[in-house]
């Protein structure tokens, strides 16, 4: 019988990694990157809309989606992860077929051809709806895991980095060597995967383990830390009254707000070492790309770390990292440095496979399974304020010839974010009972 139940809880953990792969994947391109697609192929230049109309509703939709991380985790407290999921998800399928009806691509005739106002409204739709992804997948995970919860989420965010390497280049590539420039197929196969993935978790998935008759890691009983307890839907008040919360929102605040803002202006910044002739940024893109590749690995390296080390270890020695971008980028020359390039694509390995493993594990490991979700609807909305406008900040300032002090405010914030996690020593995981590196400490 237990053997049966091992197999049953093995079948829906594959599941959910893979599931959970796909969701960070189409969430990373979706959130941002597919921009890069839609702006190769409708150009001013080419008789589309111009670059600032095209950016327009991702910009709206940048900020509608801080209110939104409290809405829709909200919804998963109220009705469960599938069907808020489900929900949205079509309502984003709808969007992406919008996106297909606007039209407007330059090889179809530019403005001409298209609707911008069902464009503006489709790519907000998919803009909002796409973040859902991301939230609800880690939601299952620290449902369904606790002693595993690091390792599983650093399989699922290698979505991301994986996205970096063979995403916008490689669809881009293909649209315009394969679709003569017209993406709206690309599209529609989105739109097709998004409502399988709709179906898969209509009938295959879970919102708990217990649901399955299971419990959470493939255990035997119910985890000892929640034994007699009631899950708690704290408040928004219950939430910011507590010294945890604030700790969260500064720390990783900080630690995400140092990824946008670096990634944001990378480009910007290595245009301005040669007077944006493009040279510097060419020979840094190689670097960026074994940057995402090794993103890969880190993510899960990340997961490993808050196994055996603890959320609070795990986070420091990623806030630590993230001063190696941010130097990097300071102390670049003109006409760049090389060993520089280097170091900045291992700090960017660090940033984009450590910053969504720990994020919701340092969560997790201050709230507990049953507390996760309302703590992070409102500790996630908060932080999302000043990452908002990272990457404005910093392409403003190094414009203005100021790319030192940008990189110095950075390094200020990066600081803060780690003098904040160090009280976090202190704190004892919400589920100590199932955590193995607390066992380890205990013994020792």
């Amino acid at each position: 019988m237990q053997n049966a139940k091992k197999g049953k809880f093995l079948g829906y953990a594959v599941l959910l990694c893979v599931l959970g792969i796909v969701f960070m994947f189409l969430y990373s391109g979706l959130q941002n990157d597919q921009i890069n697609i839609i702006q190769t192929f409708i150009t001013a230049e080419g008789g589309g809309w111009d670059a600032s109309a095209t950016q327009l509703p991702m910009t709206v939709g940048n900020f509608i989606c801080i209110i939104l991380t409290f809405v829709y985790g909200t919804l998963f407290i109220k009705f469960g992860v599938k069907k808020p999921l489900m929900v949205i998800l079509l309502i984003t399928a709808a969007g992406v077929f919008g996106i297909v009806g606007a039209n407007g691509l330059d090889c179809n005739g530019g403005a001409a051809s298209g609707n911008y106002l069902l464009f503006f409204i489709s790519l907000f739709i998919v803009r909002c709806g796409c973040m859902v992804l991301q939230m609800a997948g880690f939601m299952l995970v620290a449902n369904w895991f606790i002693r595993l919860r690091g390792r599983i989420m650093g399989i699922v965010t290698l979505g991301s980095p994986l996205f970096s390497i063979i995403g916008t280049a490689t669809m881009t590539t293909f649209i315009k060597n394969n679709l003569g420039g017209d993406y709206r197929p690309f599209y529609v196969a989105i739109a097709i995967v998004i409502v399988v993935i709709i179906l898969v978790v209509a009938f295959c998935i879970k919102d708990t383990p217990e649901d399955a008759g299971l419990y959470p890691d493939g255990a035997n009983q119910a985890p000892p830390s929640e034994t007699g307890a009631d899950e708690v839907h704290l408040t928004v008040g219950e939430v910011l009254r507590q010294k945890k919360s604030w700790l969260l929102i500064i720390s990783f605040g900080a630690f995400q707000f140092i990824i946008n803002a670096c990634m944001g202006s990378m480009a910007v910044r290595y245009l301005s070492l040669d007077g944006f002739q493009g040279a510097v940024w060419g020979q840094a893109l190689l670097f960026l790309a074994i940057g995402a590749a090794l993103g890969i690995p880190m993510s899960f390296i990340f997961g490993v770390l808050d196994d055996k080390l603890g959320s609070v270890w795990a986070s420091i020695i990623l806030g630590l990292t993230e001063l190696i971008p941010i130097l990097c980028l300071m102390l670049q020359p003109e006409g760049g440095s090389v060993p520089l390039m280097v170091a900045w694509g291992f700090g960017v390995a660090c940033m984009t496979g450590g910053v969504p493993t720990m994020h919701p594990c340092i969560t997790a490991f201050a709230f507990g399974r049953r507390e996760y979700q309302s703590a992070n609807r409102i500790i996630m909305a908060i932080q999302l304020i000043p990452s908002a406008v990272a990457a404005l900040m910093m392409v403003t300032l190094i414009q203005m010839g100021h790319g030192t002090l940008a990189y110095g405010i950075l390094l200020v914030i990066c600081v803060v974010g780690l003098i904040s996690m160090l009280p976090m020593l202190k704190m004892e995981d919400a589920n100590a009972a199932e955590r193995d590196y607390i066992g380890k400490k205990k013994k020792a």
